[in-house]
């Protein structure tokens, strides 16, 4: 692997954890979101992860390993959280109050979005560290010569 993928997979690290933040940010923001365009009560939202530019791993098992066995990380997908059930709050005052009195909020706790927010922000400083460490290597080889 050269110092470049190296680099590259740093900053593929970095763009997905920045995706990240901002959509962790999202969903802090509409915390109390009962309408959106739709009518609907906002939704969490959450990413889905993947590798880039996968090496099978029969390859990687076959003693293939001269190739890249990965590639750094790429968001593959921005859906909405469906496991996590909505607040029902009971508000009759509320405008978005039901015919019952009950208000749904989003599904959105922002314990859990700043726990997530440290844990990617976290992330994004180790690539930064990982980064500055390749480069570093690479100035320092750039000095052999001299």
């Amino acid at each position: 692997m050269s110092v470049i993928d190296a680099m590259n997979i740093s900053a593929s690290g970095m763009t997905a954890q920045r995706l990240r933040m901002d959509i962790i940010s999202q969903n802090i923001a509409n915390v109390n979101t009962t309408r959106d365009e739709d009518g609907n009560p906002y939704k969490r939202k959450i990413l889905v992860f993947e590798e880039r530019n996968t090496t099978p791993f029969a390859q990687i098992l076959g003693g293939k390993i001269s190739e890249a066995a990965g590639a750094g990380v790429k968001v593959t997908e921005i859906k909405e959280d469906t496991k996590t059930p909505m607040n029902v709050v009971y508000d009759p005052s509320h405008p978005d109050a039901d015919e019952n009195g009950y208000v749904t909020y989003p599904n959105v706790n922002t314990v859990t979005e700043m726990a997530n927010l440290i844990d990617a922000s976290r992330a994004y400083e180790a690539n930064i560290t990982a980064f500055n460490g390749m480069k570093s290597m690479a100035l320092k080889g750039l000095e052999v010569g001299k």
